[in-house]
This record gives C-alpha cells, structure tokens and sequence, in this order.
C-alpha cells in the first residue's frame, strides 16, 4: 500500500469520497488540514493543523460575528438586500488586498509545517493538493520543492479561470502570474470537466492536464426508493451564487403555471435548504410566491440527501453565462445519487450539464422560460395522472459517476506518477 498526503481545507463530497475508496486501488490517503468544526471520521487519517484568520482583527473592529458570513452581516448592518449593490463593490475592492491569494492564506506556515515533518518522519509516495482554496497548492508547491515527490493539483474550482472570478483585471493579473509559478511545480493538474480542462491547459502549455469528475457516494443511492412526498414538491439544496445562477426564469414560468390554471398552488411547493439568503426572499415576493417557495434553514448533509430523495423533482440552477458551459457542482452528481429527476433551468443549450443530461437521461435541461414552462407542465400532468414522477436515469450511465470511479481514475494517476 503506497501513501499519498490530500491538501485539502474544504472537503465538500470529493475529499471523502476519495480517502474512502483510494485504498482499494493501493493508495492510502493522509489528509492534512485546518482544524475541523467536528470531530472527523475515524476511518481517515487526518492531520489537523492550526490556523491564524486573516480577518479577525477587522471582525474585532467592527463587531462582527466571527462564525457568520462578512459580507452577509455588513450588507445586513446597512439594511442592503439586493444583489451588487455598493457595498458589494466596496467589499469586493477591500478583499482584492486582504484576501490575495485567497481568504485562507493563514493556514500556509501552519500546514508547511506539519507537512514537512509528516513527510520527513514517514514514507509518503505523493501529494494531491485540492482547491478551493489556493493556498492548498501553494502549501504543496513548498512541500514539493523541499522533498522532491510527485504532486498532483486538482482544482475542483479553477483559480484565475474561475467561473465565479470576482476581482478586477488588475488584481487577476496578480493571481495569474501567481498561479503559472506556483503550478511550473506540479507534475499534474486535474479538474471536473473538460471545458475546464481545456482552459487549463491552454494556459499551462506543455503540462498534463487531466480530467476527473465529481461523483456521488454509491452506499447513499436511493435504493429502495424513498416514500415521496404526496404533494407536488420540488427541492434545491446548497448555495446559490448570486451572480452566476438566477432563479428568475424558474420563478417566471411557475407564476404562469398557476396563473393559467395549469397547477394547483394548493399542490404545489417548491423547497430552498441552505443559509437564508435576502435577494432570493425578495425575488420570491416580487413573483407573488410566498405561499409555494419557501426557504428553509441549512440543514446536515444526510438530512439534505433524505429531502433529495423524498422530492418528486429536484432543482438545479445552471450558470447563465454562456462562456461557463464546464460548470458542473458537485450537487449535480449528489442529485443523481438521489435517483430523482433533474430540472436544471437556465444555462445554454450543449454546455456540459446539458451534455451529462442527456448522457445518463437523469432529469431535462431546460435554458429558456418556456422550455421551464412545457417540461413543468408535462411533469406536473404525470404527476396528477400518476401520483408521482417516475425517474428515468439509465443506471450503467449514473453509475460512471459514483466516488469509487472517481478515486479509480486518481489512483491510475498517481500510479503513473509513482512510476515515473
């Protein structure tokens, strides 16, 4: 069994889903990382080390609770509710300084640290950093230069390609000269879809770039099939990204729906879990939807998949700018886990979520207000003949995607590098 040291401060589903299975396929993972809210699971190695935030005397300054979102309570403490406001801009301008490279730069020394004592004191055969955020592969760039084992960087997020890049042309300049030398280092880079993956290597000429998707936990799947909920119920889980993904079009082809009579409201709910946000309560009210969309707290990520697989429908808000067709999130790959249609609204036509769609026939893509409009209204029509939607996924299709092909393709990997 070969040993491989995972740079990960955000794990989302990728980071466990791959020190789960990796050991199949010879690799045994060591995770380093900033200290943990929870305790973690006891059948990973996790080496936890400390943490300076970088924003905590600007916390102290303005009384600002450490645990919550900064940018959520200084919009709240002026009474701002609405998307790209200016204390948006101002935010945005203070955290080209305070954030370069990234929020979470206070973690670098500690986990340098720690993993060079790691790395000295036992026999470790590779690195795999994992971002968001950067400062995971600036930690492995050290390590590397120091011990002289092959480094993989994966990029969940891309860094200065990134779909949700909020800074300005100046300070991307900055990133982009940062993320050429910290990367000339890496043996190889790895990302979740091969849009991105051609971004990637058009601007690291001459280094391998591979593709590994996202996957899904193949013990949570859906199977036996959950009881579903009796009303008509469609559910969206996790966060929404006020500036990429817009919920208007969705809401627009609901309120016309009801307003013709096609669906009955009283049968009707649509279901927001995650942190409350103000914009979207505002959009809510705005399409006179209050008493059918309703935003519900965070909730654990078992208790999200119960209400995925409970639902007749699940939401997915695809990115509207057409230039981001290579977005896909892990959500989308949890909801196949679910086993339960997909209605990914927004978005163009042949971008990759549109592609994954029809590859595995998991839900429908619908880019425009009246495609919304018809697939709601065929689904809905199933629903009151049927008393549910019937999920039509091709299961060797879904099954490409579970978190153990996943480590698979990482293990080929690293194999390969080991090797060399």
């Amino acid at each position: 069994m070969k040993n491989v040291l995972i740079i990960a401060y955000y794990w989302g589903t990728r980071i466990p889903g791959l020190v789960k299975y990796l050991p199949e396929f010879g690799w045994q993972p060591v995770i380093l990382t900033a200290p943990l809210i929870e305790e973690p699971n006891t059948q990973f190695r996790v080496v936890e080390t400390s943490y300076r935030d970088v924003f905590s005397f600007w916390k102290r300054l303005f009384r600002l609770n450490p645990d919550e979102d900064v940018r959520r309570q200084v919009k709240k403490r002026f009474g701002v509710t609405f998307k790209n406001s200016l204390v948006d801009f101002i935010l945005t301008c203070v955290g080209e300084v305070v954030n370069y490279p990234d929020g979470d730069k206070g973690w670098k020394p500690f986990a340098v640290t720690a993993g060079s004592e790691l790395l000295q004191r036992e026999d470790i055969h590779a690195i795999l950093s994992s971002s968001s955020p950067v400062t995971s592969h600036l930690i492995a760039k050290e390590l590397k230069i120091r011990h002289k084992i092959p480094w993989v960087a994966d990029f969940r997020d891309l860094w200065s390609q990134n779909h949700n890049y909020s800074y300005s042309p100046i300070r991307k300049l900055f990133d982009r000269r940062l993320e050429l030398k910290t990367l000339s280092e890496a043996d190889a880079l790895v990302t979740v879809s091969e849009p991105w993956a051609e971004k990637l290597k058009m601007l690291h000429v001459g280094k391998p770039v591979h593709t590994i998707s996202h996957g899904y936990n193949p013990a949570m799947v859906n199977k036996p099939p959950a009881r579903l909920t009796p009303k008509f119920i469609i559910t969206y889980t996790g966060s929404i990204y006020a500036r990429m993904q817009n919920p208007s079009k969705f809401f627009v082809a609901l309120q016309d729906l009801i307003s013709d009579g096609t669906m009955n409201p009283d049968e009707v709910e649509v279901r927001f879990y995650g942190s409350e946000i103000d914009w979207l309560e505002t959009e809510i009210k705005q399409y006179g939807l209050s008493a059918i969309v309703k935003q519900y707290e965070k909730v654990s990520r078992d208790i999200s998949l119960e209400k995925q697989k409970e639902s007749q429908l699940l939401l997915l808000l695809d990115w509207d700018n057409p230039r981001e067709h290579g977005v896909t999130t892990a959500k989308f790959f949890e909801y196949l886990g679910a086993r339960r249609p997909i209605l990914a609204t927004g978005g163009v036509a042949g971008n990759i979520i549109d592609i994954l769609l029809d590859e595995t026939k998991a839900g429908i893509h619908t880019p425009t207000v009246e495609d919304i409009k018809s697939t709601l209204k065929e689904l809905y029509q199933e629903y009151k003949l049927t008393g549910k939607i019937a999920f039509k996924g091709e299961e060797s299709k879904i099954n490409k995607y579970t978190h153990r092909e996943m480590a698979s393709k990482f293990a080929e990997l690293l194999n390969h590098l080991e090797a060399k």
